[in-house]
């Protein structure tokens, strides 16, 4: 039921490391030699102070700015400009009103990442790809509200055989059956016509508290849900009769031997960044 469209000076960084401006080992050992000797000498002692390593799914950009910087929707001006041209494509199709705004990842059927722009209307859930890179949208996909019978919240689950396994939590949108899709569909890594979504956090979450507030998954479930349950309060059509189900269970991913996604995944292939340069 859904519908899928398509539409037609860096300054230099330096990379020199805080360590290299603090006094080195060797250095503040000859600066406490060089103290006046009326002091009595006390034994000397290099401590070290115990390293903390932070386990994370995505390092923190406060501490890593550069690491940020790859991402193209975070530079200056990009989501800005991708939230403008998306209001004028809505108002100029449908003229429903925008409740809402968000950047999450998408992850299909095959385990595969996609950087996604997801809006809220009156009426339709959309769900577009966007070139970061040339700021214009590539793909849309219309999903009515009303057509959304179920909403799964729960840690990511694979076949016990599989290989390629992912951590986290996520969301799932359901507006048809699975179970009523043929296996060349659900077998296709490029089929677009699965019935659900799935969706989680995007890795720039905390970049600033701008793309904070756009990249928490509980933000986007809290609007989605009631826009639902008005939309299906309010329409007329026969539809399923059955409302609104939100479950908190394990999303399931059927891959097994995972090697597209292991690829695409570690390297980022679904998000619009900066791949270094080719040239001399």
């Amino acid at each position: 039921m859904s519908r899928i469209g398509s539409s037609e000076g860096f300054q230099p960084v330096s990379l020199k490391r805080e360590e290299d401006d603090q006094p080195s080992e060797t250095d503040q050992l000859s600066m406490e030699e060089r103290e006046p000797e009326t002091e009595v000498p006390v034994p000397k002692q290099i401590s070290r102070l115990p390293s903390v390593v932070e386990s994370a799914l995505y390092p923190n950009p406060y501490h890593k700015p550069y690491l940020s910087r790859k991402y193209f929707v975070t530079r200056p001006g990009v989501i800005e400009t991708a939230m403008e041209d998306l209001k004028g494509h809505i108002t100029k199709t449908s003229g429903e009103t925008i409740q809402g705004f968000w950047l999450l990842t998408e992850i299909d059927h095959w385990n595969n990442e996609k950087e996604r722009i997801l809006l809220i209307t009156d009426k339709t859930l959309l769900i577009c790809k966007y070139d970061f890179i040339m700021l214009c949208c590539v793909q849309f996909q219309w999903i009515p509200l009303s057509a959304i019978y179920r909403i799964c919240l729960g840690k990511f689950s694979f076949p016990a055989m599989s290989l390629d396994k992912r951590q986290g939590e996520g969301l799932r949108i359901y507006w048809g059956s699975p179970e009523q899709q043929s296996l060349l569909v659900r077998w296709n890594p490029w089929s677009t016509e699965m019935p659900f979504a799935t969706f989680t956090e995007h890795p720039m979450k905390y970049t600033s508290e701008k793309f904070l507030e756009i990249c928490k998954l509980s933000g986007f479930t809290s609007k989605l849900v009631p826009a639902i349950q008005n939309t299906h309060k309010n329409s007329t059509e026969s539809g399923r009769g059955k409302g609104l189900t939100v479950l908190t269970e394990p999303i399931l991913i059927e891959t097994y031997t995972g090697l597209m996604s292991f690829i695409g995944n570690r390297n980022k292939l679904g998000y619009s960044l900066a791949r270094g340069s080719i040239g001399f």
